[in-house]
């Protein structure tokens, strides 16, 4: 009952994002990481079981199939940032980061790293670790899967060009696939969080570059 609730409330947040401009769908990730230690709190599950274990990374980085897994958003992050800023002209780098400037100290990188491990980190928790992994407790992890990246997705919509906004939003939907098939594969969020990490460092270290803010 406990999982039933934190996922409808984190969808109905998210179905705020209906207007951009709104800024509850951004909690739906702290609703997310409540629920999810509640949930583990109240079934009393045990270090291995969880999804959140620390003393175990080095060992569910070697899972088969997970390092790919780790590795791959990067990949298709730096592709996505170069095809987006050639097909809309540079526009894709100007959108991402009108999205993310008011959110990261984008000229501050020590504290921009702080940040962006921070961000994943909590994301993870919520959207992998509990309404992936709490979820498929109840359904198939597909379902799961899909849904949690249709809703992660539309929480980073953010007001902009059609095209553009459409284009952002696919990245990320496609990102968020392959953290939830790394937890999926490791059981643990930690690993969706070093994917997820990369992912974002990778993205806006190149967007910083291209703009000249990283110099």
């Amino acid at each position: 009952m406990l999982t039933r609730i934190g996922l409808a409330i984190m969808t109905l947040m998210i179905l705020t994002k209906i207007r951009p401009e709104t800024s509850a769908a951004g909690y739906s990730v702290l609703v997310g990481i409540v629920f999810f230690f509640v949930v583990e709190a109240v079934a009393k599950t045990s270090g291995q079981e969880s999804g959140l274990r620390f003393k175990s990374f080095a060992e569910d980085l070697k899972k088969p199939g997970v390092l790919p897994l780790v590795l791959l958003p990067a990949v298709i992050g730096i592709a996505s940032w170069a095809i987006g800023d050639l097909i809309f002209s540079g526009d894709f780098s100007t959108h991402v980061l009108s999205r993310t400037g008011s959110l990261l100290s984008l000229e501050k990188i020590p504290l921009l790293v702080f940040q962006v491990i921070l961000a994943a980190f909590g994301e993870e928790i919520a959207w992998r670790g509990f309404f992936v992994g709490k979820g498929i407790k109840l359904f198939a992890f597909w379902p799961c899967a899909l849904v949690s990246s249709v809703l992660f997705a539309a929480g980073h919509i953010a007001a902009g060009n059609f095209a553009v906004v459409c284009y952002d939003v696919a990245t990320i939907f496609l990102d968020s696939i392959l953290y939830a098939l790394a937890y999926k594969r490791s059981g643990n969020c930690l690993i969706s969080t070093a994917a997820h990490v990369l992912c974002n460092a990778t993205g806006i270290a190149a967007v910083l570059i291209h703009s000249g803010l990283g110099q």
